[in-house]
């Protein structure tokens, strides 16, 4: 059923360890957490070592970091309500922007496909996009008010220039511009969780949407665009999603993040029971009821609750994780 080899323990965060990012190439790892600092991870030989610390862009917890597409730009979400954004034109890592405008914690950024968007999202219930100019200038370009509570994640589309937005209003709702008046607009809710929408994770198509909650499932949601042969009615000539199949009995806590790797198409978890889990559609799965399967278990994963998994973009198997525990850990995973 595969199995899943500790790489490496990455040491020297002190407290929580939140959120992890693999670079677009995958030689290089981003993590963040509770002690204000941002360090970067790169190969030595076959020992993984700390680059960076980047310690001056935030006064409190940095919740998440997101590398650019083109690997030029880290963004990181701060529980002081700003975003940063850093880059190495100098030679070394440094803040070149602060993105401000939300008024408590910012949860989660995220960078569109083209690069030339930004999302934010925050507990003031509010998605903001940006719009990254070719100047390193970074304009507000909306602020998406459609949740009624606290916002966790933001993630864009894997091609299209669509977000995604999960919440502790136990919803997921999808945005686009109009390019009619230049507005954006929320162009679907996606509703079956019963508790808080912790993270999501679109496949390589961007089609199917996976979804992880506080009610201790996963969900897989589905895109039936119009005139779609199943006869899935659509409205305004818009997608709808449906979900399609819901993972449950598996996880005993709450599911706190969720990667889907776009080059094995294996699904993974990080649990609040220090678990991570690996998960896989079967073989002779219908896209319209897929099946996915409990692929690996890996229990004591972490000694504490596991917030972030992440599938490396480029080394098949490879999987960083990230605790409360203070460690990140890389991974890998053989079938």
């Amino acid at each position: 059923m595969g199995k899943l080899d500790l790489v490496q323990t990455l040491l020297g965060h002190e407290g929580r360890v939140w959120d992890i990012c693999w670079h677009p190439q995958g030689n290089t790892l981003a993590s963040c957490g509770e002690d204000k600092t941002i360090r970067i991870w790169g190969r030595e030989g076959s020992k993984w070592v700390c680059k960076a610390v980047l310690s001056d862009g935030h006064q409190r917890t940095i919740r998440e970091v997101a590398w650019s597409p083109c690997g030029n730009y880290l963004a990181s979400a701060s529980f002081d309500a700003t975003t940063a954004i850093w880059d190495k034109k100098s030679g070394q890592f440094e803040c070149n922007a602060t993105l401000e405008g939300h008024e408590n914690e910012v949860k989660s950024v995220a960078w569109a496909k083209s690069g030339h968007l930004l999302a934010t999202c925050s507990r003031d219930k509010s998605v903001w996009v940006w719009e990254v100019a070719d100047d390193d200038e970074y304009e507000c370009a909306a602020v998406l008010n459609a949740h009624a509570q606290d916002v966790k994640k933001v993630i864009w589309h894997p091609h299209l220039d669509v977000l995604a937005s999960a919440s502790y209003d136990n919803t997921i709702k999808l945005f686009k511009e109009d390019e009619a008046d230049n507005d954006w607009t929320c162009i679907a809710t996606l509703n079956s969780h019963e508790s808080t929408v912790w993270s999501l994770a679109f496949d390589s198509t961007g089609t199917r949407l996976a979804s992880c909650s506080d009610d201790c499932t996963v969900k897989i949601w589905k895109q039936y665009l119009p005139g779609n042969p199943e006869g899935i009615v659509t409205s305004d000539n818009e997608p709808v999603w449906k979900c399609v199949c819901t993972l449950s009995g598996y996880h005993s806590r709450t599911v706190y993040d969720i990667s889907w790797c776009h080059n094995t198409g294996l699904i993974a978890t990080a649990c609040g029971d220090d678990i991570i889990r690996i998960f896989k559609e079967a073989e002779d799965s219908n896209p319209s009821e897929p099946t996915f399967v409990l692929y690996h278990t890996c229990h004591e994963a972490h000694t504490q609750d596991v917030n972030s998994v992440m599938w490396n973009p480029s080394v098949q198997g490879l999987l960083a994780s990230a605790s409360d525990d203070a460690e990140v850990k890389l991974w890998q995973f053989t079938e």
